[in-house]
């Protein structure tokens, strides 16, 4: 009886050990995370003891393009952070604000299968 016992509990543990030694692997994503910030955040000469003239853009709609075709659009968040899921490919981003007339806020990035690219963006306010 006591050897039934033993095997059992033998076999449950053998059963257990391989049962976590499986790992199972992380879903595929690929997309675009990162940030978005923009300079400089005011006209005339920047001077040292001012501080940085670069400001994240908060809340901002962007619309990804693949050719002419919006594929997908994102809103930034309060520190100008942003992730996108798309499928690898050439894409460009834009501002989707119709009241940016001025400044650069076009940006063009690569998704490779299964990564995620990692991109930090500049916008040129275009204040001189």
């Amino acid at each position: 009886m006591a050897h039934v016992y033993i095997s059992i509990v033998g076999a449950t543990l053998v059963a257990l050990f391989s049962m976590t030694a499986v790992a199972t692997p992380p879903p595929s994503t690929s997309g675009i995370e990162g940030t978005i910030v923009v300079s400089p955040t005011r006209p005339g000469p920047i001077r040292k003891d001012e501080g940085p003239s670069v400001a994240p853009v908060r809340n901002a709609q962007f619309a990804i393009k693949a050719g002419d075709a919006t594929v997908k659009t994102f809103t930034t968040d309060d520190e100008g952070r942003f992730q996108v899921a798309l499928p690898p490919g050439h894409y460009v981003i834009l501002r989707e604000d119709p009241g940016v007339r001025i400044g650069r806020w076009r940006f063009e990035a690569d998704v490779v299968a299964s990564q995620m690219t990692k991109v930090n963006l500049t916008a040129d306010s275009g204040m001189r």
